[in-house]
C-alpha cells in the first residue's frame, strides 16, 4: 500500500479505495497524476508558490515555522490542521488545488493536512531543505509520483 493509499485510507475511512471509477481514477479526485501535479505546484521551484522555500516561508508568516521545521527535520511531524494550511497556504492556493483535482476544499484539507508532513518529510531525507530546493516541476512530478505509489526517492 502506497502513501497514497494510506492517506486516502485515513482521511476518507477507507471509501476512495471502494469507489475507483471505471477510469481507474481515485473515486473522483482525478489520477496519480493530477493529485502528483497539483502538489507539485506546491513543492517546485517553478511552482506558483516558490518552491518548498517558499512554503516555508508563508508557514513562518502565519506563525507556523515549527511546524514546518518539523517536517524537513528528523524528528517527529507535528500535526497541522485544515485550518492552519488554509490559514498558511492561503484560500487561493487551497481552491486552485482543489479545483484541479476536481473535488472542494473541504474535501482537500483533510487530505493535505495528513499527506503534505509525509511528503515534505520524505523528499527531505537529510533533515534540510536543500540548497537548490527540490526541482522543477518536471523533475519533482516524477518523485513525487514515486512517493505517492510508496517508493522511496532515489
Amino acid at each position: 500500500m502506497g502513501l497514497l493509499d494510506s492517506v486516502l485510507g485515513q482521511v476518507l475511512g477507507g471509501a476512495a479505495q471502494q469507489q475507483q471509477p471505471q477510469g481507474g481514477g481515485l473515486g473522483g479526485l482525478g489520477d496519480l497524476g493530477s493529485l502528483a501535479g497539483a502538489l507539485g505546484g506546491l513543492l517546485a521551484n517553478n511552482g506558483g508558490q516558490g518552491g518548498l522555500g517558499g512554503m516555508v516561508s508563508k508557514f513562518e508568516q502565519a506563525g507556523m515555522g515549527d511546524v514546518i521545521g518539523s517536517w524537513i527535520g528528523n524528528g517527529e511531524n507535528k500535526p497541522v490542521s485544515g485550518d492552519q494550511l488554509q490559514n498558511a497556504l492561503g484560500g487561493d492556493t487551497i481552491a486552485a488545488i482543489a479545483s484541479k483535482l476536481g473535488i472542494n476544499a473541504q474535501m482537500l484539507l483533510p487530505m493535505l493536512a495528513t499527506m503534505l508532513p509525509a511528503l515534505i518529510n520524505q523528499l527531505t531525507p537529510q533533515g534540510k531543505v536543500p540548497e537548490q530546493g527540490l526541482g522543477n516541476q518536471d523533475d519533482l512530478l516524477g518523485s513525487l509520483s514515486g512517493l505517492l505509489q510508496g517508493n522511496k526517492p532515489t
